[in-house]
């Protein structure tokens, strides 16, 4: 363990500042400055030896959180990362995306403020990253497998890690021109530079994973021949169908969805000219949605100096503090303040958006709302508290549906479940052989620790598949879901 009266001695949860919003408005680096080691120590000696480590729990990965935070107070940096890459291929993304079940589920949270378990961990791989500690692990023997993953986003590539490092030869194919999913598309460089991302594609390429940019599975090679040609197939395609809001006037320029939006902005990041890109800039522009897309979008649009930024939520304001229906260690609902809101804007809730309003151009010009009111278990608007807010620009984030599944059932005819996701059994496994799902494609939106756990654990799956047996570590079921008491 770290301190052992560390927690006594540092009772208050320190976390690294952000940049003054004046300042990082003028740009689109990360928001945070860089860390302090004392501070860092500090946080770390707060582990305490509670017995039971709830944290490993409530972490999809298992993250040996406890162990790794005693070597960080211990200043073993390069002892921190062998236990931190044992159970998380990608701590880089986790500590910057990653919203920490594992701190909601640390049992010094039951008294005081959480260890601060993500701060940790990004440093725990900022430091080996700048220190040379993270080099390629090239598979000792080939298998003579073949495996090809479709999808680059974190459970694809979790996926094709670990299959490569097991000795077979693994290919990443990815519709999009640069590899990466969300992570390169999705998630705007505020919250993570694509430095990062870069750094560890040039590790697995090292390894032996190749990467097949622009290449789109169902349309450029059918699904049936890339099973041919491959020995087993892994499908980490995500959850990417928006939900839409079908109300009068969905249809008007000035309405998009927000993962459009976000992705324009990180191609013209990436240096690329996107045609008639959709932009904030003097714009009045409303949020439909209040999760971390909806903030990705508030963010953006603060940075293209929109005219005004309002961010509307269907329900209620979460309460500051864990409501009795969410106790430890499951993780709350509460209300957050993230750098997007930090920056600015007006935040609206119990707000139900009625109808899209256009100018006499036939754009939008404005959205109306009611208050909403909760009518036999559903939301709906309450009659007579009608109003307009300006609106030039109008971004749908109310979440995703599932993956974009016509051309799977089409072509390996795959089923469906109610939700939309793709069919497997207790191993990853397809009702087709030798396919495999992992991922949002499977289990739906979900989170980026849970995708990184599946990838893991479907990799294990396909190789005990391909080889009667395995060695890698299968972190989570198919059937797991959150923490459960």
């Amino acid at each position: 363990m770290a301190d052992p009266k560390g927690f006594l001695k540092t009772t208050e949860r320190e976390t690294p500042a952000r940049r003054p919003v004046s300042v990082r408005l003028m740009d689109w680096k990360e928001v945070y400055e860089q860390g302090d080691a004392a501070q860092l120590k500090r946080q770390a000696g707060r582990c305490m030896d509670c017995g039971v480590p709830f944290c490993h729990q409530g972490c999809p990965l298992g993250n040996l959180i406890p162990e790794w935070n005693d070597l960080t107070w211990r200043d073993e940096g390069r002892q921190a990362i062998e236990r931190l890459h044992s159970t998380n291929n990608f701590p880089e993304f986790t500590g910057r995306l990653c919203p920490a079940p594992c701190e909601s589920a640390c049992v010094l949270a039951i008294s005081q403020p959480a260890v601060t378990i993500k701060q940790v961990e990004v440093s725990i791989i900022d430091q080996a990253f700048a220190n040379g500690w993270v080099q390629p692990q090239p598979p000792g023997r080939l298998t003579g497998k073949t495996v090809a993953v479709v999808g680059s986003g974190p459970a694809g590539l979790a996926a094709a890690q670990q299959l490569t490092r097991a000795g077979h030869t693994v290919a990443v194919f990815e519709r999009d021109d640069r590899i990466g999913g969300l992570l390169r598309y999705g998630i705007p460089d505020f919250k993570m530079e694509k430095k990062h991302l870069e750094s560890r594609l040039a590790q697995m390429t090292a390894e032996g994973t190749r990467f097949r940019a622009g290449v789109n599975i169902g349309v450029d090679i059918t699904w049936d021949a890339l099973r041919a040609r491959y020995d087993a197939v892994v499908i980490a395609t995500g959850a990417m169908v928006p939900r839409d809001l079908p109300i009068p006037g969905r249809d008007l320029p000035g309405v998009h969805f927000a993962m459009k939006y976000l992705v324009q902005q990180n191609r013209v990041g990436a240096g690329d000219t996107v045609d008639q890109q959709i932009t904030a800039e003097g714009r009045h522009v409303v949020v439909l949605g209040g999760g971390d897309t909806g903030a990705d979008c508030i963010g953006t649009a603060h940075r293209q100096l929109a005219a005004s930024v309002t961010n509307l939520a269907i329900g209620t304001r979460p309460g500051t503090s864990r409501p009795e229906h969410q106790p430890w260690p499951l993780s709350p609902t509460l209300f957050e303040v993230s750098s997007a809101h930090e920056e600015g804007g007006s935040r609206q809730y119990l707000a139900s958006t009625i109808e899209f309003l256009a100018n006499d151009a036939g754009e939008v010009r404005a959205i109306r709302v009611a208050e909403t009111e909760y009518r036999g278990g559903r939301r709906v608007p309450k009659a007579g508290t009608e109003r307009e807010i300006p609106a030039d620009l109008v971004l749908l984030s109310l979440g995703f549906t599932g993956p974009e599944s016509r051309d799977l059932t089409a072509q390996l005819q795959l089923p469906v479940d109610d939700r939309s996701n793709v069919e497997r059994d207790g191993n990853y496994q397809t009702s087709h052989e030798g396919v495999f799902v992992a991922g949002d494609a499977g289990r739906g939106q979900s989170l980026i620790v849970w995708a990184i756990a599946e990838g893991r654990a479907a990799a294990a799956a396909v190789d005990r598949y391909l080889e009667g047996e395995t060695l890698l570590p299968a972190p989570v079921k198919p059937t797991d879901h959150a923490f459960a008491i």
